[in-house]
Formats: C-alpha cells, structure tokens, sequence
C-alpha cells in the first residue's frame, strides 16, 4: 500500500475564530458548527470528501510567529487546487482585499497564488494546465517567473477545468 493523496492539514492559530473568519471568507471554506469555536474548529473545502480538510487548533494570543524557513526547520506551506483560472481570478481579488496575496508565479505547467493567513501561515492556490493544453513552452518553462493572471486567461479562458494532480 501506498500514500495517495494528503486528507487533512492542522495548523496552530493564536484565535481559531479569526482564522475561521478567514478561511471561510476568504477562501471558501465551509464551517458549520456553531458560534463558540472553543479551542479548535474543523473545515472543509467546497466539494470535498474529507470529513475535514483544515483543523485549527487555538494556542493563545502570545503565540510568537513560526520561524519555520528562517531560524527553524518546518512546514513552508499547503497548497490547494482550484477548478478554473476563473476560480483563481476571483480568489487573487479576495486575497487582495484582505491583505493576504503575497505573491504570484507562473511554473509553467501550473499558475499560482501565495498568501498568509491572519497568523502569517503561508499558503499556495493553483490552477494545473490541462495535460490536453499542455504545449512544449509550458513543459520546457525553466524556473519561476510572475504570473500575468490576464495573459492567461486570454489563453485558457475563465472555465478551463484545472488538469488532475500534474499534467505532463
């Protein structure tokens, strides 16, 4: 037997209500619970078949900030996968209303966003091409350059559906 696919992620917050406002709002996420979050809530993504997909655990607001990357080894962050470039679209305004979007990048053979959430925690949206879509230009794309959002959407449109896991 083998790992297949990541069911689930947990991630330490200062305030799970703060970090639940966000990731419902923000980015989509259902919550269903009640009001009172308590120390620790459970969310799922649109559409998901996992019980939950994002666990938030409540540690206080004195918590410093992760020095995961800088002083300490760690987690860099969780990426999630949306259906269309218009999807994509729409959640890089969200982002950019809430402050979050801290960058973009074209990796060839996918597109992706990158934000932090309230507590700083990094992480990455992205839209795979299409295997089918795929050209040599994409697949020989070296290194990272800025994501033109635009551009890409002029080529694929806004209802191109996201290729599965990696297209090659």
């Amino acid at each position: 037997m083998a790992i297949f696919r990541l069911n689930h992620a947990v991630l330490y917050v200062r305030d799970v209500a703060t970090s639940v406002a966000f990731y419902r709002d923000v980015l989509g996420f259902d919550y269903t619970e009640g009001g009172d979050h308590g120390a620790a809530a459970f969310l799922r993504a649109p559409d998901s078949t996992n019980d939950h997909d994002l666990g938030l655990f409540q540690i206080g607001p004195e918590a410093g900030p992760s020095g995961a990357g800088k002083t300490t080894v760690g987690l860099y962050h969780l990426a999630w996968e949306v259906d269309t470039l218009g999807d994509l679209t729409a959640l890089s305004a969200k982002l950019q209303a809430a402050g979050a979007l801290v960058g973009s990048s074209n990796h060839g053979t996918t597109k992706s966003l990158y934000g932090k959430d309230p507590d700083g925690l990094e992480f990455e949206i992205v839209w795979i091409i299409p295997a089918d879509l795929l050209t040599p230009a994409d697949r020989d794309h070296a290194g990272v350059t800025r994501l033109d959002l635009d551009a890409e959407l002029a080529k694929y449109g806004p209802d191109t559906r996201s290729g599965t896991g990696i297209s090659r």
